[in-house]
Parts: C-alpha cells; structure tokens; sequence
C-alpha cells in the first residue's frame, strides 16, 4: 500500500521543484459531511464508494507547521508525542511518501488542534489537510486545490474536502489510478446558516473511522443500500442549496447520518458510535422540531451531534440547547 501512495504522490508532484525555506505553516477548517463519505472502493489510496458533499467550520481546525529537523518530532497541542502514539505513526507514514522526494529529510511537525482529536469531530480532516498545505508553502510546489485535495485524500479522505471553506463537494471518481476523485468548492454562499456543536464526549473513540469503514462494508447488510442513497441525497442536497431550500437540506442531511449510523450498527461486531447523551440530544432534537423551531442534526463517526439551523433561530436555539457552540461558517 505504501508504494501505492508514494508512487501517486510521486505523479502529482511531477513537474514540481522543491526550494525549501526554513519552515511552512498552514491552517485547514474542519468540516463536517451533510451527504457523508463511508466507504472504500479502493483502500490504498482512499478512493471512496460514494460522492460526499460538507460544510467547513469555520475557525475550527487545525494549524499546522513543519521545518526540517534532526530526527522525525511529532508536537500536538504543545506537547511531544512519543514516536509509537498511533497519531504519530500514522502522520509518519503519511509523510514517508514525500520523503525521497525532500532530500530524504527528518520532519519537525507542530499541530495545534481547537478541536478534540479523534472524538469524531473531524479533526484528522483538517489535521491532513493543514500538514499538505504545510508540505506545499514549505517546499514551494504551488500546488492547486486540486492536487492538494488529492494529496489530503491519502492521509485521511475527508481531508480531501478541508482544502477549501464553505461548501465542498468531494467527487468519487471512476478511475483505479485516483486522478478524478478531488474535492472542489461549491460557489454558493449561505450567509443565514449555522451550525452548532454538541460536545458529547472528547475522548478518542475507541474504534476509528478507517477500521469501522472497512467493518461496515465487510459485514453489513444494510450497506448494500448505502451508495445508491448516498448518491440521491447529495443531489438533493446540492438542489436544496442552490435554491437555499434550508427544510429540504436539513431533513436531508440528518437522514442521511442517521442512515449511515444504522449501517454501522448492523456491522458485526456492531459499532455503536452513539451514547447515552447522543440519543438523549437526538430526541430533544426531535421533540423541539416538533413544537415549531426548525432545527436538524447530523453526526459523524463519533458521538458528537452537529446542528443545523439559521441565523433566525439563532438565540432560540442556544436557549433549547445552552452548551451548544455555535459557528458562523460564512463568517
């Protein structure tokens, strides 16, 4: 699989030349899927089954800075981490690939998170996309978007869509090699809508996106019925914005996570993201909608709920919801 990646990394980069100055720094939002990606048609070099289409976050992300060093040093958060943490295994071995073509350099990598690491907030979307645009300012490559989406994509996929802001669609792609499956941005601009974040739990969930993928897709029945609605919702969902439909949008999005849940939950052995304050959230979700403030939800791999909402609704909604952190996504 390494050999895979490095030779893709090896073709995006053809033509490039890198003049490395003494360091390259780079912010990417999170963002969080209205139609998610679940599911690999090709594992090495993270090619989705389905089309996925997300919002970003705003200010919330990761800031990321890389510079040559001694030795390979991964820092998250200010802290050192040791050289067998899984974080920092997996953002060697994502390295690894651009090495031989640095000068076979050792990697001095600072990263600072303002979201929970591995809690289902997205925050190795935009840990990987920040470390590419890193990678890119560093050695000069000017890379477009979408190269750098497509570089993102082999550290974690939905990386491929925390290149831009706003609305991004990530594209599936047809070909075995990758070259068509890159995210690129929606022109539309939402002024009105926002989104509110339900922290549940912060701690790292205990089976991660990438195992519980290939989980659901092995042994789920109901997966079998996941592309094909996959690929309708992100249709409506790209009609509802175009036309700023957000009713259409909202039960459209919290369908489909909802359904993407259900996938996994009929994987064996089960994976059961949600907890007790999840489902508790979930029907206060429910029960507020149903007296008349417009409000829909979607999740992630993890048990953290995302509200979906506008400008209007704003105060009522921080009322109904008072931890709520709410975000701006078009400032």
């Amino acid at each position: 699989m390494r050999d895979i990646q490095s030779l893709f990394i090896k073709n995006i980069l053809n033509g490039t030349r890198s003049n490395l100055k003494e360091c390259g720094t780079a912010f990417a939002a999170s963002n969080i899927a209205l139609c998610k990606y679940w599911g690999k048609r090709a594992v090495a070099l993270n090619l989705p089954v389905n089309s996925s289409l997300s919002i970003s976050l705003g200010h919330l992300g990761t800031h990321t800075e890389i510079r040559q060093g001694n030795q390979d040093r991964v820092m998250l958060n200010g802290s050192e981490m040791a050289v067998n943490e899984p974080f920092v295994v997996r953002t060697l071995e994502f390295l690894d690939g651009f090495r031989p073509l640095l000068g076979n350099t050792y990697f001095e990598v600072r990263t600072q998170n303002n979201i929970p690491t591995a809690a289902g907030l997205a925050s190795s979307a935009s840990g990987f996309a920040a470390l590419v645009m890193a990678l890119n300012n560093w050695a000069g490559w000017e890379l477009d978007g979408q190269r750098l989406s497509m570089l993102a994509r082999l550290g974690s996929g939905s990386a491929a869509r925390s290149i831009f802001d706003g609305f991004v669609q990530w594209n599936a792609g047809t070909n075995p090699d990758g070259s068509d499956s890159f995210a690129e941005p929606m022109a539309q601009i939402w002024p009105e809508f926002r989104i509110g974040i339900l922290k549940i739990s912060e701690a790292q969930k205990p089976i991660g996106s990438r195992e519980g993928m290939n989980r659901t897709v092995a042994t789920s029945e109901l997966y079998k019925s996941w592309p094909a609605q996959a690929e309708a919702d992100l249709a409506t969902l790209r009609t509802a914005i175009d036309t700023q439909d957000f009713t259409t949008l909202g039960k459209t999005a919290e369908h489909n996570a909802l359904s993407m849940h259900a996938t996994m939950m009929a994987a064996w052995p089960p994976l059961i993201y949600l907890q007790p304050d999840t489902l508790e959230q979930i029907h206060t979700v429910q029960r507020v909608r149903a007296d008349g403030l417009e409000v829909y939800l979607t999740i992630d791999a993890g048990p953290n709920i995302k509200l979906l909402f506008l400008e209007k609704t704003q105060a009522t909604v921080a009322a109904a919801f008072p931890d709520v952190e709410i975000i701006q996504p078009f400032g």
